[in-house]
């Protein structure tokens, strides 16, 4: 039997307090559990296990996701409630006439079983899970959809992009691991306005992709009636928001939720292929391409959520620098709402701010959430 290391001693104690921590309604400490868990599994599994785990087990369960979302398993799971269900009755679900032999169906259950993405009752018979019956939504079942037969597959043909371009940082937003992968020219973007699936799925996931974790229109996170509802002038503009490339309004659907009383208007933005799928609701929806000049004039706020990771500096500044014209010195400001460290340390987001001629005011942080809000303002020595 292997010794306990101090190592995973400390892990599991720190695991102990942050148990309690949870218990107690501590926020981030759900987030400090699963990455003490993580730590845990790290310091105890063996590199043949590592390589099983990376090499066999999660590949796999993407992939049986992947066809469980092609033959409907986790709806049917959902609708045998507590009863569940044997692979030979989900063939018969599955209404495929390859699946007259359930074994390879019976394969696929038993890797999500394992994998916790489903539940075992009994021998040959399952169950849904909460995550299962999170799958039979279209915003969750789409991330399947896109992150399979898009992202991953950009994932996969990296090494040899890395190989071919002598490990240099990749500029270009048309010549990319994601162009070798789907052999096209186009830029991941204009790929996916010419492919309608794959374009409604990753917009449907968008809306989903941080769903359950706190947002920085929350208290607690970033002080939006402090900072942005007083102090609101409609003499400058009644705009109150512009959400530039917010995808289908999720973020801007929250803001209005959690701030019922935000005094001006709410202006969505992307590209028309997306806005062409947004219903009428709390916001108007326009059409704008951020690599032109910004319309609404003297917004309270410009906010961008995840787009400059997308994008190199180079692109970044001429993204920004679009909404110099449109922002009033001393008044407007600029959310970015970016993973700080993994995609740009707060440094280079810095200095990519100054380029554009933005000061950072503050970066915004909620426990051990990913994501931060970065306000900023105009250098008005550039205006």
């Amino acid at each position: 039997m292997t010794n306990v290391t101090s190592e995973t001693e400390a892990i599991l104690l720190q695991l102990q307090t942050a148990g309690l921590s949870y218990r107690e309604k501590v926020p981030g400490a759900r987030e400090t559990l699963m990455s003490l868990s993580r730590d845990l599994i790290s310091n105890l599994q063996l590199p043949s296990e590592a390589l099983m785990r990376m090499g066999w087990a999660e590949p796999a369960m993407m992939a049986n996701c992947r066809t469980a979302v092609d033959l409907e398993i986790f709806g049917h799971l959902k609708e045998s409630r507590e009863t569940g269900i044997t692979t030979k009755e989900l063939a018969v679900k599955c209404a495929v006439a390859q699946l007259t032999h359930h074994e390879p169906l019976a394969r696929i259950m038993k890797h999500l079983a394992a994998m916790n993405v489903v539940g075992e009752k009994s021998e040959d018979t399952y169950s849904s899970t909460p995550l299962a019956e999170a799958l039979c939504e279209a915003k969750y079942r789409d991330g399947i959809i896109f992150l399979y037969d898009v992202a991953g597959v950009s994932f996969r043909y990296l090494p040899e992009y890395l190989k071919k371009i002598s490990y240099t940082l990749p500029t270009d937003a048309t010549n990319g691991p994601f162009q070798g992968a789907h052999k096209t020219e186009l830029s991941a973007f204009s790929w996916l306005d010419h492919n309608p699936a794959y374009i409604q799925a990753f917009n449907n996931y968008m809306s989903a992709y941080r769903a359950g974790t706190p947002s920085w229109v929350d208290p607690g996170f970033y002080p939006v009636a402090d900072r942005l509802i007083d102090g609101f002038n409609s003499d400058y503009s009644d705009a109150f928001l512009v959400d530039i490339g917010g995808g289908k309004g999720h973020d801007l659907h929250e803001l209005k939720e959690k701030h019922p009383n935000i005094p001006g208007r709410l202006i969505l933005q992307d590209r028309q292929v997306v806005i062409s799928t947004v219903g009428s609701g709390i916001f108007e929806a326009m059409s704008h391409d951020f690599f032109a000049a910004q319309p609404i004039k003297n917004a309270r706020a410009y906010h961008l959520h995840s787009i400059l990771h997308n994008w190199g500096d180079d692109d970044c500044v001429r993204i920004l620098r679009q909404l110099r014209s449109a922002m009033k010195p001393g008044y407007s400001r600029l959310l970015l709402n970016e993973i700080i460290v993994l995609e740009r340390t707060e440094a280079q987001l810095v200095k990519l701010l100054r380029q554009a001629g933005f000061n950072l005011v503050k970066i915004y942080s909620y426990e051990l959430v990913q994501e931060s809000l970065v306000e900023a303002e105009l250098d008005e020595e550039e205006v």
